[in-house]
């Protein structure tokens, strides 16, 4: 009996490059649960057939090592098209050092950048590439961190509602005596017909978070809170 087969065409991974980039605050800042003065950005550039894919990763620098190190040989020469083997291969090579944290973060950035790189191959935006349901999306500021005082928290809600912006999400759980007041400052700095979330990051205890989100819906008019417990805490996001 023949056996019939099809050959693909196939794009051969050219160039790899990754770096990590410490792009400091103006201040320091806080959310519910962390402390931070500047943020590390893993940047992934993939190059094959005279185009070039971006991908990228909030993570310590670490990550990039373990992509130079690590996944650049493995995927170098392969098909840029062939995803999903690649994302298999990735993790089967980063096995001994687990499937999450920063394992997932490498391969995230990676596989971002395949994606985009597919896209610009074949002259469609990625979002035609991977399927859409909307025709446009809106877009919301996230900030007012903890850090801020009141006048800061209201300064720069005000400012984006004049570029437009009629989303906003901001921080709370750091103080949670402070949050009811917080949230009720961001509701007067963006009127009443703007969208209003927010996000704990996980500080707060499975009691704080019924009430908190029984009194922001009420006095605010919030639409999401956003991670109240820890991601593990499977019980308690089931309450």
């Amino acid at each position: 009996m023949p056996v019939f087969t099809t050959r693909f065409s196939t794009l051969p991974i050219e160039d790899v490059r990754v770096g990590a980039f410490r792009i400091p605050t103006d201040a320091p800042e806080s959310d519910g649960t962390l402390i931070w003065d500047a943020t590390t950005l893993i940047v992934v550039e993939i190059a094959a057939g005279g185009e070039r894919g971006l991908g990228y990763t909030y993570a310590n620098a670490g990550v990039a090592t373990t992509i130079a190190t690590d996944l650049e040989p493995l995927i170098r020469g392969r098909d840029a098209m062939d995803i999903p083997a690649l994302w298999a291969a990735m993790f089967a090579r980063l096995r001994n050092f687990g499937d999450a944290g920063s394992s997932a973060m490498a391969v995230s950035a990676v596989d971002i950048a395949l994606w985009d790189l597919t896209a610009k191959q074949l002259g469609v935006p990625l979002v035609a590439l991977l399927g859409r349901a909307r025709e446009a999306l809106p877009i919301y500021g996230s900030g007012g961190f903890t850090s801020y005082s009141d006048e800061q928290l209201q300064q720069q809600f005000r400012g984006w509602t004049e570029l437009g912006l009629t989303r906003f999400k901001m921080k709370v759980g750091r103080e949670p005596a402070r949050d009811r007041d917080r949230v009720k400052l961001a509701r007067a700095a963006i009127g009443d017909s703007a969208l209003l979330f927010v996000d704990a990051n996980s500080a707060y205890t499975r009691k704080q978070a019924l009430e908190f989100a029984r009194i922001f819906a009420d006095e605010a008019d919030v639409r999401w809170l956003e991670q109240p417990l820890a991601p593990s805490d499977l019980t308690g996001l089931n309450f």
